[in-house]
């Protein structure tokens, strides 16, 4: 299924798109799409069985804006340096574990939504990212269980990030992924029974209609797999949680001088196979 939320930031609805392409409202079955739904496999039983039978009244899509495809996210947790090509373009050495960091869940936007260039930025950087959303409570998850069974689904996300606020101003990355706006996510959760192998999705991005990213989840250094399970050891996964799994080779920041760094009036589109395709505008913040 593609699982949606529609409507002005904060008052989102649950919505559906079905197989035909049509938005389905889903409002007289659950309240949203969020952990609670995720985790409650009756609930999604009769979603699905409500889409099947035809049911759900159609949404007219003029105009309607298309918020996060997930409300009420716990946390974000993001793996760095996750592709090989990614990591030869940037001259660092594939790291031998899973590099983790967090984004706040209030980076979060939608697939449209307005992506602000900080204050002060000269280096805002593009990421193409496979997100993971957590569909069962993960912890420990043991060496002989499926981590891909903890998952109830994929959507595309933009990793958008500040470099130098991210490398050049000392800490951690913290400062250069949580500025406002940094993580459009969606347009749909796609479940993972529809969304296929996630070792197997292209990933592309353009900058003012330039292809800048052109990569596919077969080069990621740790596979979905490998990173729910590896999380999962530090912390708990609870149903609702967002993971942005690592962005391939293309960025900014790998580019030869001058970098070509977004700024305000940029455009940057992105998808991922099977996923859906998102669209920004950049203005100062």
């Amino acid at each position: 299924m593609k699982l949606l939320r529609v409507g002005t930031a904060g008052a989102e609805r649950p919505a559906l798109l079905d197989a035909e392409g049509v938005l389905r409202d889903l409002t007289g079955i659950v309240d949203d799409i969020d952990g609670a739904l995720l985790a409650d496999d009756a609930a999604l039983g009769r979603v699905r069985a409500a889409a099947e039978a035809g049911e759900l009244p159609a949404l007219d899509a003029t105009g309607l804006r298309i918020g996060p495809p997930v409300g009420r996210i716990g946390k974000v947790v993001c793996i760095g340096l996750n592709y090989h090509d990614h990591a030869r373009e940037t001259g660092a050495e594939p790291p031998a574990e899973p590099v983790v960091f967090f984004k706040a869940a209030d980076t979060v936007v939608g697939p449209y939504d307005t992506v602000l260039v900080p204050r002060g930025s000269v280096k805002t950087d593009w990421e193409v990212e496979l997100a993971v959303v957590i569909g069962r409570t993960a912890r420990y998850v043991a060496d002989d269980e499926d981590p891909l069974a903890y998952v109830a689904g994929y959507a595309v996300a933009h990793d958008v990030s500040e470099r130098e606020f991210q490398i050049e101003r000392g800490g951690t990355w913290d400062k250069g992924k949580n500025c406002e706006t940094f993580n459009p996510l969606g347009p749909w959760l796609v479940t993972a029974d529809e969304a296929g192998d996630p070792q197997d999705l292209s990933l592309r991005l353009w900058v003012n209609g330039e292809l800048k990213q052109d990569g596919t989840t077969a080069e990621q250094i740790f596979s979905v797999a490998e990173v729910v399970r590896y999380v999962s050891r530090f912390m708990v996964l609870y149903p609702g949680d967002v993971i942005n799994t690592g962005t391939p080779a293309g960025v900014a920041m790998g580019a030869p001088e001058p970098k070509p760094f977004l700024r305000a009036g940029d455009v940057v589109e992105l998808e991922i196979s099977g996923l859906g395709r998102q669209r920004q505008e950049l203005k100062n913040a």
